[in-house]
């Protein structure tokens, strides 16, 4: 699939999985790309930081998640994992009943 920018409410979410996370993500700028995952619509991405090859990545460990409620009521567990290296590597986004997620919301309060 092809790298693409990511929308203003991935942004929003990657921004305040970052901040969750207490972590220096300072790769988090305009040239962050991602590429969407095969998982059934849920809306998960695969992270390409710019400069970084993604074919070669591990998955390391996951340093945030948080939960949302979609649109139509059900619990959706966004997280965010980097790689080996220390590197963001996927927002991971699961919708408990994995259906399709409808929309990242504007908030998370």
């Amino acid at each position: 699939m092809e790298n693409r920018p990511l929308s203003k409410q991935e942004q929003k979410l990657l921004e305040v999985l970052i901040k969750k996370a207490k972590l220096d993500f300072s790769q988090m700028n305009d040239k962050l790309l991602a590429q969407p995952m095969k998982d059934g619509n849920m809306g998960g991405l695969r992270l390409v930081p710019d400069g970084i090859k993604n074919e070669t990545r591990l998955f390391g460990n996951m340093a945030s998640e948080l939960e949302f409620t979609d649109e139509d009521g059900i619990t959706v567990i966004a997280s965010l994992n980097i790689d080996t290296n220390g590197n963001l590597f996927e927002l991971d986004i699961w919708k408990t009943d994995f259906s399709p997620l409808i929309r990242i919301p504007d908030s998370f309060e």
